[in-house]
Parts: C-alpha cells; structure tokens; sequence
C-alpha cells in the first residue's frame, strides 16, 4: 500500500507573522473548536491572553482544578461527537491532567490536551514547575509531542487533531515550551489528513469477510455482544441491518448502550459484573461469541480461565492490539466495523433462532421473579 507523510488539505491562512501563543488559538479555529476547559498558569499565560483576542470565536469554560478540565473535555466529546480540548501550565498544572487522560485512553475518547512548559533553554535543569510531562503521559496517550519552536506549532496540532479522532479515537498531549509561545513566525496552517507509518484503519481484505460469514450462517446458539466501537465507528444502522438480518440476539457493554435500541426485541440486555442474568449465564453456552467494537473489559468476562471456552470467537475490531489481548479469537475482523459490517451483511443468511433466544427470556422471567420476591 503506497503511503503518504503529513498529507494536506487546503490551506485557509497563509503568510500572516503572529506569536506562537496566538498561532496555538488559530489552529483551534481552523480545526472547528469553539469551546475549550483549562486553568490557567504562568506557563501557558501567553496561551491565555490571546484568547481574550477570540473570545467571540472560542469559549473557555474555567475549571477548578486541570483534572476537571479533562473530565469535561471527555464528556464534552462523548457527547458532541468533535475532540475535546484541556489546557493547563506546567509542573502540578500538566501532572494533574494525568487521571483525566488516562480515562480517555482507555474510554476512547478523542481529546486534545495542551500544556505550557518552562523555556527551552531551561529544559532538563529542574527549572521552576519543570516536569517531563511527555515522559510521564507516554504511557496514557495516543501521541504527544514537545513543541521549543513557534513555527512547530501548525504542523504539530494539524498532526494532533488527526490522530485523537482517526482511527480508534484517543487522547494527545502537546507541550509547548515558554519561549515558543512569545516567538513569532509566519503563520501557515494546513489540516492533516495522513501521517506515513500511521494507519489508523485496517484495510480489509476483500475474502477476509467469508470465513466469519459461513461461520455465522452455521451457528446454532449465535451470540452477540457489541461495544463503543459501534458508537465510534457511526455504525448503529449497519449494526442494526446485521442483527435483523442473522437473527441473532445481542448484548451490550456499558459504553455499547444506545448503539441499538433497548426496546428492539433482539437486544437481550447489558452483559457483564452489572449486567442481565441471562446474557451472562448464556454467554457460557453459546457456540459462537460475535464481539462487535468491544474489548473483552475484566468487567464483562469475569474469570477469563472460564469465560465462553466452548464458543467460537468473531472478533471485529479497528485496534490490532485488542485482538487476543484477553480473549483468543478465532476468527478475528480487522477494520472498522462500520466497513465490515456493511461487506459481511451480503454474505450472511436471513435467519431466526426463536428456541436460542426463548432461553434468553426464560432467564429475564427468572430476574423478575427473584427482584420482586425481594421487594
């Protein structure tokens, strides 16, 4: 496959001198922001006083604590579908960002953080609220990047807003030093639409859909569960026509909830340590294990030396790295689900399993019945 390094779109803004600081606040607006979370701090105070510049165009909403602001960046991009956005200064400013990042990445929430940091000169000398920022958020970030020169700053957040919302959404970090922000250059900004050695979708093979399907239309005791990655991948209608189509019940994780409608009569309920009595007590007696967009979280297997070991495993999935991560699949899907599912939907079979599914009721009858003994 033929790759591309930092492919471009058009160009909006070209050749206008302004700060690193004001260049950070174009950028926000050339990728459609319009509200931001933050506390403010020496270190990114030029950050901040170009804002009251734009205080039209881009929203700040002031948190009590830089934790917050990426807690509200998360809800704000779950709910709105765009990344979020968190700034905070340097030292106890960016490490208090950690908790709220690290949610992120493990939520799949798209989410741009930007932290202000001492000189570059200074770097490395324990300078006052010097932290390694980059080092400490490697672990819970999708990328980050230090920025020590102004005319970085387009190229890096062009790079920063792709890959939080591409691919298996996640959170980015970008740290700009002091000097950066004051520096000035000729500002030019392009949006980022690929990165070389970046893919965040796996292609799909045009047989790779045959195998999962014949195992579909073979099975007995077919069971779905499905996840965010539904949500994520704006798949809900392709999801919908595959459930219909195949018959087959299914269940939901916590963060699959809304992905098909609760009242739809193949949606069994939510699996997992809160979920439905009869979705997780079936899952150990179906012959095939349909996993949709999910992760196979502790909280939805349980002991995985017990977890499905009699089914066959589909796994559907974007990240290579969910795959086999908890639960072995036999027959994994690589791509996003919205493709697959929309490839396999003509391959599988119009099918009913009325005496798979009555076990599904049978089991929500026995749930009623112990709740309202109990009360």
């Amino acid at each position: 496959m033929k790759t591309t390094e930092n492919k471009i779109s058009d160009n909006p803004t070209k050749g206008i001198k302004i700060s690193g600081a004001e260049a950070v606040i174009r950028c926000l607006l050339a990728e459609g922001v319009d509200l931001i979370y933050g506390y403010p701090g020496g270190a990114i105070m030029p950050i901040y006083d170009e804002l009251y510049k734009f205080q039209e165009e881009l929203q700040h909403v002031l948190t009590r604590h830089e934790q917050g602001a990426t807690h509200a960046a998360q809800g704000f991009a779950r709910t709105s579908g765009k990344v979020g956005v968190a700034m905070a200064t340097s030292g106890p400013g960016a490490t208090n960002l950690v908790t709220g990042i690290a949610d992120a990445q493990i939520d799949s929430t798209p989410m741009v953080c930007i932290t202000g940091q001492v000189g570059s000169h200074l770097l490395g000398s324990d300078a006052f609220q010097e932290t390694d920022i980059i080092g400490i958020s490697t672990p819970v970030t999708k990328w980050n990047c230090q920025i020590t020169k102004a005319s970085e700053i387009p190229s890096v957040m062009a790079k920063a807003f792709y890959i939080a919302r591409s691919g298996r959404p996640g959170p980015v970090l970008i740290d700009i030093t002091k000097d950066a922000q004051f520096d000035t250059f000729d500002f030019s900004y392009e949006k980022c639409t690929g990165i070389r050695s970046y893919k965040p979708v796996p292609e799909i093979e045009p047989t790779s859909n045959v195998i999962p399907a014949e195992a579909i239309n073979n099975a007995k005791r077919p069971f779905i569960i499905w996840g965010q990655g539904v949500i994520l991948g704006n798949a809900e209608q392709e999801f919908k026509d595959f459930v219909e189509k195949s018959g087959i019940p299914a269940a939901w994780t916590i963060l699959g909830l809304s992905a098909l409608p609760t009242a739809h009569p193949l949606n069994v309920g939510m699996v997992g340590m809160h979920g439905n009595y009869g979705p997780n007590m079936l899952t150990n007696e179906c012959d095939l294990l349909i996993a949709i967009g999910m992760r196979f979280d502790d909280r939805v297997t349980g002991d995985l030396n017990t977890y499905a070991k009699q089914a066959k495993v589909i796994h559907f999935e974007i990240d290579p790295a969910e795959v086999n991560k908890n639960v072995k699949a036999d027959i994994p899907v690589m791509g996003s689900c919205k493709d697959s599912l929309a490839a396999i939907l003509s391959l599988i079979k119009n099918n009913t399993h009325e005496k798979w599914i009555n076990r599904f009721d049978e089991y929500m009858k026995i749930k009623w019945k112990r709740l309202l003994t109990k009360t």
